[in-house]
Order: C-alpha cells, then sequence, then structure tokens
C-alpha cells in the first residue's frame, strides 16, 4: 500500500469554513485513497497572502522553514509519494519542494497555475516561490484548458502534465430531478467574483416575465448586500441559507434547472452537482466554466443578462427540452466526472514514478 502526503497551503481540507478549493481538496484525498492507498495530511500551515503584503509573506516563509524542517525530521520513511493541492503565487508551496528534495519523495501537485506576470510587483517572491515548486513536480494535474495554456508554455524539463476533469466524490448518480421546481441558484455569499454573480442574477431576473421562483443556496458575509440585490422581487426569491450536503441534494432535486453565471469561477463544483442530477445549466461562456459543462451554447459575457434571460425562457417555456438537455449533462457526468475516473487518472500517471523511486 501506498502511503501519500497530502498538502494544501492555500486552506486545510480540514478547514471549518466551506469554499470549493476546501471541497475540491477533500475529493483529492478520496480519489487518490479510492485505489487503496493511505492519504495523511502531512501539514496545516496555512500559506496565503491575499493583499500582497511584504512583511506577511516574510513571517510565512520563516514559518514554512521551520514546519519543512520539522517534516524532514520526523516523517515516516514509509511515505512514497507527496501530493501538493493549488499551489499558486498567494500561495505558494513552501513545503513539498523543500521536504521532497531531502527525503527523496516523488513530488506532484494538482491544479496549480504560473503567473509569470506577477514575478514583478507585490507578490513577486511569492510568485516565483510558486513558480520553483511547480519545476519541481515531476507530475501536474491540471483541470481545466485555460490553465493548461501556461502550465504548457513554462514546462519543466520531461514534466508530465495531466488533464484531471474535475468530478464530484461519488461513483454513481443521485437520483434524478424531474425538472418541474423552481430554478436554483448557489453560491457563497461574499464580496468580489461572487456577489458579482447575484448581480448578474438579479439583473437577469429584470428581464424575465413574473411566472417564475428561484430559490438560493448560500450564505457569508456579503449576504445583506445579496438580499439587497434581490430585494425588488419579493417571495419570488427565498433564500435557503447554508445548507447541509442532505439539503442541497434535496434543493438540486427539485429544481426545475441550475443558473449561475459563474464570474471567474476556477470551474465550480455546483455545475457539476447540478449536471448530476440532470439539471439543465444557465450559465455564460466563461473559461474554466465551460469545462465543466454539457457542451453547447452558452450566453456570451458580452451579450450580458438579457441574454441569459432568453436561454432562462426557452428552458422554461419547454419542459421537453429541460428534461432532454438534463439528461445529457447527466450522462456526460456519469462518464467523465466522478470519482472512479479520477482514480485511474490519477494512478496512471504516478505508478510510473513510484515505480522508479523503487
Amino acid at each position: 500500500m501506498t502511503r501519500v502526503a497530502f498538502y494544501a497551503p492555500m486552506k486545510s481540507p480540514h478547514s471549518p469554513v466551506p469554499s470549493g478549493d476546501r471541497e475540491m481538496a477533500r475529493n483529492l484525498m478520496a480519489a487518490i485513497r479510492a485505489d487503496g492507498a493511505q492519504v495523511d495530511l502531512v501539514s496545516e500551515l496555512r500559506i496565503y497572502d491575499k493583499s500582497g503584503d511584504a512583511g506577511l509573506q516574510a513571517r510565512l516563509r520563516e514559518a514554512a522553514e521551520t514546519e519543512a524542517q520539522r517534516l524532514i525530521d520526523t516523517l515516516p520513511d514509509d511515505f512514497g509519494l507527496w501530493v501538493t493541492y493549488h499551489n499558486y503565487y498567494k500561495a505558494p508551496d513552501l513545503l513539498g519542494p523543500a521536504v521532497c528534495g531531502a527525503r527523496g519523495i516523488p513530488y506532484v501537485q494538482l491544479e496549480s497555475t504560473r503567473a509569470t506576470s506577477r514575478l514583478d510587483g507585490p507578490w513577486a517572491g511569492f510568485a516565483k516561490a510558486a513558480h520553483d515548486a511547480c519545476d519541481a513536480a515531476r507530475v501536474i494535474f491540471y483541470h481545466t484548458a485555460n490553465d493548461l495554456i501556461t502550465l504548457k508554455r513554462e514546462r519543466f524539463g520531461d514534466q508530465s502534465l495531466v488533464h484531471l476533469t474535475p468530478f464530484l466524490p461519488a461513483s454513481g448518480l443521485p437520483e434524478a430531478s424531474d425538472c418541474e421546481g423552481p430554478m436554483l441558484a448557489a453560491g457563497m455569499m461574499r464580496a468580489g467574483d461572487k456577489l458579482s454573480s447575484y448581480r448578474i442574477i438579479a439583473q437577469t431576473l429584470g428581464h424575465l416575465a413574473d411566472d417564475w421562483t428561484l430559490e438560493i443556496a448560500g450564505d457569508g458575509p456579503a449576504r445583506a448586500e445579496v438580499e439587497a440585490l434581490l430585494a425588488p422581487f419579493g417571495d419570488r426569491v427565498r433564500f435557503l441559507g447554508q445548507l447541509d450536503r442532505d439539503a442541497l441534494q434535496a434543493a438540486y432535486a427539485r429544481a426545475s434547472l441550475f443558473f449561475w453565471p459563474g464570474v471567474n469561477e476556477a470551474f465550480g463544483m455546483v455545475y457539476l452537482e447540478a449536471q448530476a442530477v440532470g439539471l439543465p445549466v444557465v450559465a455564460q461562456d466563461r473559461p474554466g466554466v465551460r469545462d465543466v459543462l454539457l457542451p453547447a451554447r452558452y450566453p456570451s459575457v458580452e451579450d450580458g443578462p438579457a441574454a441569459l434571460a432568453r436561454a432562462i425562457d426557452r428552458l422554461r417555456a419547454d419542459p421537453g427540452l429541460r428534461r432532454a438537455t438534463g439528461a445529457k449533462a447527466r450522462a456526460r457526468i456519469a462518464e467523465r466526472h466522478l470519482i472512479p475516473s479520477a482514480t485511474r487518472t490519477f494512478w496512471t500517471a504516478v505508478n510510473p514514478l513510484l515505480e522508479g523511486a523503487t
């Protein structure tokens, strides 16, 4: 049995704060261990600088040096692989390359990005560290075509770049929706990109006829702003708050379609979850997002909320179209976006490294 060291510098998989990063880290750990491996979270040291603070970066580097030395000294000898999730310029892996170099452990990365444009400016040092960590990886697994662009351009030596499609942590599909209920949106309520998506939702709803209802799953520090945006629509919008897994699954199951514009989403786990129950999705045609949606024509960003409203109206007017589109999306999830596919992809790429290390 292979023992795998897992590390996520941006956010621990054990963090109590829900987010897509946390869920994806947990899913990746589950996919890796599904082949019988033991996966250990070897450090919860958070290396993250949101604002480009040189002082913070210096303190984090010092903490990382201490933590790396601890791991070099104490990591058991039976670890055969190190996996780092989401190394990038705001959250570089300052542990894995040092520990793996000292202990002779093969080092791979999941969902890393290269940002040469950040090698100047307030994140220059962290961007260089993230770039160097990418160079140290024998294999980098990427999730979207957009990520591949810079990874391929800056590929180091004979490094392997492997497409690991985003996936749900399940081996089968949940019960399908009949696509007859309210529309559903789901997203954290926080400033920035999430609030921008909610702003587009509010603008889109203003273009729809009056016989619609929308449920919204999510909560967060920007909830008051989201509620203010949607207040003009009264009780046609129902706020569900933050839901646990079962309650969110029930919301998907009773919905007629899923609506989330997807402003700057890396890809969006909610799209996979919605399509798994057979919901048609209305979203904008954006990098990352298009990688996890059923191939089709989606409204462009430039066409704005009116185009999203037209897409919604087409689906609302035609139950057969909703069900047919949702069924195709559901079949695609079964084929490409469940844990068995992810497990096969990961170990097919990594096993040669383990054989070479023995």
